[in-house]
């Protein structure tokens, strides 16, 4: 199947980008994404270009690594698909596709299809993990969880981190990822004792990274490639608004200020 692909290209993040067109005759409709982009860089670097730039690892839908925009669509828009599981049957012969980075300024372009999820990162590390000792392990069997708090925790631990959310969302908000973060712990017993620490210093940590505020259009969600639901976000904001209460300051520490 012939495709004509139109890819940002940008050789750095102060850099100008602009849209450059490559034609592409010969695609294997049982090829990924990620493969005929292979096919393509390979041919670049033949005639001696620069191979476009595009994040990947496990190409497995797992790692949360690669994805960009497919037409304006997170990976390509098709449900609970990341790009490296996209395959080509999915387009037809003589189809126009735009590949552009994902936008927001929270994610800067590094090059081309590339950007900085970083952000996330420090998101994490403000919180997303159990520090407080826990002990020797215990049977599992030990520990009394209710079934709908395990399926709605391990529901939201299948977030990957990839940014689609986020990319989607036209107000570039991470509350999917940093609700889906939260709520993973918050609802088990072993992220009890840091509940409210960890939901107030994650959500302060996104809104220092300047990803912008939740306007309940649920774009994160439909365009999400694990179906993460946005009840992880309502969980985020009352979590949030609990940890809030109980660590503002009383009225003798108010006045003594």
């Amino acid at each position: 199947m012939k495709l004509t692909l139109n890819v940002w290209r940008q050789t750095g993040p102060t850099a100008p980008g602009k849209m450059v067109r490559y034609e592409m005759p010969d695609v294997n409709p049982d090829m990924s994404f990620l493969e005929m982009l292979d096919v393509l860089n390979e041919g670049l670097i033949q005639k001696g270009d620069s191979p476009i730039v595009f994040e990947h690892d496990c190409r497995e839908g797992i790692c949360g690594s690669c994805g960009f925009m497919i037409d304006g669509k997170a990976h390509g828009g098709f449900p609970k698909t990341t790009v490296c599981q996209l395959h080509m049957r999915h387009y037809k012969d003589g189809d126009e596709l735009f590949l552009e980075p994902w936008r927001a300024t929270a994610f800067p372009i590094v090059k081309d299809l590339m950007v900085n999820r970083s952000a996330f990162d420090r998101i994490i590390q403000a919180g997303g993990f159990i520090s407080v000792p826990t002990g020797s392990a215990v049977d599992g069997n030990a520990i009394a969880i209710p079934k709908s708090n395990s399926d709605r925790a391990m529901d939201a631990a299948q977030c990957i981190g990839c940014g689609a959310c986020v990319a989607s969302c036209p107000n570039a908000s991470a509350s999917l990822f940093t609700g889906a973060k939260i709520a993973h712990l918050n609802l088990l017993p072993q992220g009890q004792p840091e509940k409210l620490d960890r939901a107030l210093h994650m959500v302060t940590t996104m809104n220092e990274e300047m990803f912008g505020s939740c306007t309940n259009l649920r774009e994160c969600e439909a365009t999400c490639p694990k179906g993460i639901s946005i009840e992880n976000i309502a969980i985020m904001n009352r979590h949030f608004v609990e940890a809030s209460f109980a660590h503002r300051p009383t009225a003798s520490e108010a006045g003594a200020g």
